[in-house]
């Protein structure tokens, strides 16, 4: 269930408030943290993260919420141009048209992330073009010193000669790095000789 950036900010307040008192904040107490100057504002807020299964109150009760999806960490936010965060501004289908609808939302590269430790880095060369990775497109990389076959690698060789290749295992100790291009040939090497240094989880490229 997609959330506002508001909607965001009630979750966060509504968590932190919690956690540092011991129990649920007053309508007041919430409309003083988020400077609203409306109960009837607050009320409407709670009401609508209850109908996305955010949250649960008591009947007729202020102080009686439990929240039942808690919300992601946000990095703090940076100034336009720097960084930060772009407009999440709705769908839109690759098929036939549908309604893009306008929302407030926004998205990071730590929500594709999942906050894991991440790097990026440019990649130079075709080898990989038969995954739709070309040259000049950025990788974005989970940091992680172990992948599955058939995944997608930052590999040092030799402690280095990095690369971008997929991984698989081969008998006697052997590691295959294979191309995703038909042109060039797979780099076979002992496994004691190669440091995953992380694994591909997204693709961005300048248009």
């Amino acid at each position: 269930m997609v959330l506002t950036k508001r909607q965001h900010e009630v979750l966060s307040f509504l968590q932190e408030f919690m956690e540092r008192e011991g129990y649920c904040p007053s309508f007041e107490e919430i409309a003083a943290g988020l400077k609203l100057t409306s109960l009837a504002t607050v009320h409407a807020h709670l009401a609508t993260l209850e109908k996305k299964g955010c949250l649960r109150r008591g009947f007729n009760q202020s102080r009686s919420i439990e929240l039942r999806r808690t919300p992601a960490r946000r990095l703090p936010p940076r100034p336009a141009g720097t960084g930060g965060g772009l407009p999440l501004l709705g769908r839109i289908a690759a098929g036939r048209p549908v309604e893009a609808i306008a929302g407030m939302d926004e998205i990071t590269l730590a929500d594709i992330t999942r906050r894991r430790p991440a790097f990026v880095l440019e990649v130079r060369g075709d080898s990989m073009i038969e995954d739709h990775i070309l040259d000049g497109d950025y990788v974005l990389v989970e940091r992680r010193e172990q992948a599955d076959d058939g995944q997608i690698v930052v590999a040092l060789v030799d402690g280095r000669e990095a690369t971008l290749k997929r991984l698989y295992r081969e008998k006697g100790g052997m590691l295959r790095l294979q191309p995703a291009n038909p042109a060039m040939p797979p780099i076979r090497v002992a496994a004691e000789r190669v440091q995953i240094q992380g694994q591909v989880i997204g693709v961005l490229r300048k248009c």
